[in-house]
């Protein structure tokens, strides 16, 4: 995703960026165990696949943990 001029944002009105965390969406153990549940469901259904691009033996974890380091982008 390409970066977001927020300067623009404020010329076009009321516009505003909001950057949601996992408790936004999971408050309770409850919520936590129904979402996983319902995540868990449509993988194991085959409704979405989960590409595997690489595996690493547990004693190879840092270089694992480098690879995927080098792949995402950086935190804002």
């Amino acid at each position: 995703m390409p970066p977001v001029n927020l300067g623009i944002l404020s010329t076009k009105g009321s516009l505003y960026v909001t950057r949601p965390t996992l408790a936004t969406h999971i408050a309770s153990r409850a919520d936590l165990v129904e979402r996983s549940n319902a995540l868990f469901d449509v993988v194991m259904t085959g409704k979405v696949k989960i590409e595997t691009t690489a595996r690493y033996k547990l004693a190879d974890a840092q270089q694992a943990h480098r690879t995927w380091s080098r792949a995402r982008p950086p935190a804002p």
